[in-house]
């Protein structure tokens, strides 16, 4: 008799109102109608690390303390964006439950973060190796040799199909491929796969694009393939997942909270080599971006001259205190004195230099560890120039606001119709763990 094998496919960017476009996605939607549905309200805030922390514990980013893909680190004085360490997390994951459940367990984690040394069987995570002679492209894998025993079958893995203005579907194509490979050879008892290029797409040219239905079909062909893989192990013994970790909704432009602090007064620079870097040890407030929220670092005599000065530019609709924190559940070490939310059809940009003649070496490259915030602009390229483009008007979508309506929901869909009456209305991410003890 067979095993039984759980399977999540996170495909990032799927939301109810993509999967209106049936015609598109036949592979998803016979999954939909033959199991369960539920529309998905993500944690706050609605990007990735803070959701996937969210998914697999259990627990709101107040507790598990995953507050963006990035916050301010104030012992080593600086932004901290996109590290993968699982020891940031608090609390116990799913690989950790089943562990405790039956030692005997194998999960396999590809490519969702804060997977650097979970307790998890097999795990692939990208991990290049920076050096003063340039990068080398590497996965970090468990066990050691794993990510070269997939090269040595499917080639390696490319990062700059992963991210940058290079990014395309290969990046979840070769993680498809890769999981498939692991499902077949490996058996294990459950196996994680995150699937980002549709999130991409979305940002360039805004999700109800031509560009994103066509990256829509790439996506359902990938979980077409999960599909034919359970229904030649045994439906009876394979459950399906395919969730999300949040819609994205259309944008027109940036706000920059950094601009507004220093135009205040409380940010403050200091000029190396000819280019500007905040100072912050001196500044009194300082915004780390995230899509459309901003933490807001400050002294505590700062704190409501940034909120005024904040809460009065155009572009901000909310900026929460620390109360304010706690209806929302991101009331935690990690976040900002304050937290500033975008309005709808905003993003924000961590740009905080006047003279686009003195930007830091880091704006005009990709570089995801040494700018203030996330950079979405690094999807581009100016052709002249080759570099990334200071032009945050290119940007077409965004997320990370509270739930409001179909575009900015995320989905679970499981393959079983039995969770169906086990899937609370409203389902919340922080439910979808309740679904998996159903099933493992």
């Amino acid at each position: 008799m067979k095993k039984q094998i759980v399977i999540v496919l996170d495909i990032v960017g799927l939301s109810p109102a993509l999967l209106k476009k049936k015609s598109l996605i036949p592979n998803i939607t016979r999954l939909k109608a033959s199991g369960t549905y539920r529309a998905m309200i993500p944690s706050f805030p609605a990007v990735t690390c803070s959701v996937q922390a969210t998914l697999l514990s259990g627990k709101p980013p107040a507790d598990h303390g995953i507050v963006g893909n990035g916050y301010f680190d104030s012992g080593t004085m600086k932004p901290e964006f996109w590290r993968q360490e699982n020891a940031l997390v608090n609390g116990p994951r799913i690989w950790d439950i089943m562990r405790e459940r039956n030692k005997a367990s194998k999960v396999a984690v590809l490519f969702w973060q804060n997977s650097k040394y979970i307790n998890a069987d097999i795990v692939v995570t990208p991990s290049p190796i920076h050096t003063d002679k340039g990068m080398t492209e590497w996965c970090y894998s468990k066990p050691d040799g794993y990510y070269e025993k997939l090269t040595a079958k499917i080639g390696p893995f490319s990062l700059r199909d992963y991210w940058g203005p290079m990014a395309n579907a290969k990046s979840s194509q070769w993680i498809a491929e890769a999981s498939l490979r692991t499902l077949k050879e490996e058996a294990p008892d459950m196996l994680l796969a995150y699937i980002p290029h549709l999130d991409y797409v979305s940002q360039r040219h805004a999700p109800d694009s031509a560009a994103v239905e066509k990256e829509l079909k790439v996506a359902d062909d990938i979980a077409g393939r999960f599909m034919e893989f359970r229904e030649a192990y045994g439906k009876e013994n394979a459950v399906l997942f395919i969730i999300s970790e949040y819609g994205l909704v259309p944008v027109s432009g940036a706000v920059f909270p950094n601009r507004i602090l220093r135009k205040a007064g409380l940010l403050k620079t200091r000029e190396i080599s000819g280019a500007e870097y905040i100072d912050f040890e001196g500044s009194d407030a300082f915004a780390v971006v995230d899509h459309q929220i901003a933490h807001i670092y400050c002294k505590p005599d700062a704190i409501e001259k940034a909120k005024k000065a904040l809460e009065s530019a155009e572009g901000v609709d909310k900026v929460l205190d620390r109360n304010g924190q706690k209806g929302l559940q991101i009331h935690n070490p990690r976040s900002g004195q304050l937290i500033a939310l975008s309005k709808k059809d905003k993003w924000f940009a961590y740009y905080y230099w006047e003279d686009d003649a003195r930007t830091p070496l880091y704006a005009r490259t990709v570089d995801i560890h040494n700018k203030p915030g996330y950079d979405p602009c690094e999807l581009f390229v100016d052709m002249k120039t080759m570099s990334i483009p200071l032009s945050p008007e290119l940007i077409k979508g965004s997320h990370g606001l509270p739930t409001e309506n179909d575009n900015q929901f995320a989905v679970m869909i499981a393959s079983e119709k039995g969770l169906d009456d086990y899937a609370p209305k409203p389902f919340n991410a922080t439910q979808f763990l309740g679904m998996l003890y159903r099933v493992i």
